[in-house]
């Protein structure tokens, strides 16, 4: 079965942010998925540059997306263009985090 964005998606929804404990895709962390064959590449981003679990939010994401069925090269690059806001987390979860 060949891999799919929505897998690798799946995958990061796994993922949590420790302080906030929403999931990577709730928080819109994920930038972009790109999907080549067996290769996976996740670009996220942290709610802040200063972010202290910054390593192990990287680690996890990357082990999720090579937990992905298929995939063979699992990559998951750091930005902060643009930087993250809460304007990318949806307004139902906004609204419900009072925010």
């Amino acid at each position: 079965m060949p891999v799919t964005k929505k897998a690798v998606r799946d995958a990061l929804k796994t993922v949590k942010d420790p302080e906030l404990n929403l999931d990577l895709v709730v928080l819109g962390l994920v930038y972009d998925i790109e999907v080549e064959g067996d290769a996976a590449r996740a670009i996220i981003s942290l709610t802040t540059p200063m972010c202290p679990a910054a390593g192990q939010i990287l680690d996890e994401a990357k082990a999720a997306v090579a937990s992905v069925d298929g995939v063979q090269d699992a990559e998951v690059e750091l930005t902060f263009d643009p930087p993250w806001t809460p304007d990318r987390i949806s307004p139902l979860i906004r609204s419900a985090l009072g925010i």
